[in-house]
């Protein structure tokens, strides 16, 4: 290959090899202490297990689940609201400022193959509903205004642990299969299903 010439497929390396777990983790920038610690076990333990921890950007949930990701050895993304990188917490590794508003809501649960809300309010709510139109898996982490049909996780490990297996068999789920703890009935609804696996799963409401 010449010097300056674009590498030919065959001679880049395997793309599984070259690419991480993405998981996108969503909550409030206004988050309590408790959510605050959710979010950062949940980050760390991401980060152990060699996940990419995608946020928005800025402080909150996004600021602790990018400090454990980052303090455990991982990497971290945040699409931001603004047109200033700068404005990023600093445990973002990479942060993307995209000028688009809320609107980079979409950009962050799109990023990830697995979605974990910690907490939050309607802004989160809001993403919520993007990832699921999305197709992508949602678990939820701490107390949100609402009931949802979603898996309710009880510790931030338990939260990475359902992310990081939800990412593992991404698009292998089909139509009427179980989502979460939680089965889509034929003719429409949610229905509560059985699950055994990772200890702190739980549905609650």
């Amino acid at each position: 290959m010449s010097k300056g010439a674009r590498p030919r497929m065959e001679d880049r390396p395997p793309f599984q090899e070259s690419v991480r777990v993405r998981i996108s983790v969503i909550g409030a920038g206004d988050a309590s202490p408790p959510e605050l610690a959710l979010a950062h076990a949940l980050g760390r333990a991401l980060g152990k297990g060699g996940a990419l921890v995608v946020t928005g950007g800025l402080g909150g949930v996004m600021e602790a689940a990018s400090r454990g990701c980052l303090e455990a050895g991982g990497l971290t993304v945040g699409f931001l609201p603004g047109p200033d990188p700068s404005a990023a917490n600093p445990w973002v590794s990479i942060p993307l400022a995209t000028g688009m508003g809320e609107a980079r809501n979409a950009l962050v649960v799109r990023a990830g193959e697995a979605v974990v809300a910690v907490g939050g309010g309607w802004g989160t709510l809001s993403e919520i509903g993007l990832a699921k139109k999305m197709g992508r898996e949602v678990a939820l982490l701490g107390e949100l205004p609402c009931d949802l049909p979603l898996p309710r996780m009880k510790t931030g490990e338990a939260a990475a642990e359902w992310a990081l297996n939800q990412a593992g068999r991404e698009g292998k789920v089909g139509a009427g299969g179980k989502v979460g703890s939680c089965r889509h009935r034929p003719g429409g609804g949610w229905e509560p299903s059985s699950f055994g696996g990772f200890p702190g799963w739980g549905m609650e409401g």
